[in-house]
């Protein structure tokens, strides 16, 4: 199999190995798992690469607590 070097900082290969189940995996293999656990698509069909992404940002908004209820919305749009 061929392969290529990527760039990744210090801290991120750090993240990565917290992944390993054993000392003999891969970075390619923990980082094919984790990109496995994106969905491909559902019952209307293939998700495109670009809603891949906004999901996974959606879900990055979320986690860091970039969201605002529906309360504070409807407040700040005067429709409450």
């Amino acid at each position: 199999m061929p392969y290529t070097t990527i760039q990744v900082n210090k801290a991120t290969r750090m993240r990565l190995q917290k992944f390993r189940m054993g000392k003999r995996e891969t970075y390619d293999e923990i980082l094919n798992v984790l990109m496995d656990l994106v969905p491909s698509g559902d019952d209307e069909g293939e998700y495109t690469p670009e809603f891949k992404m906004a999901m996974i940002r959606g879900l990055m908004d979320i986690k860091r607590g970039r969201t605002y209820t529906l309360e504070q919305v409807e407040k700040e749009l005067g429709i409450a």
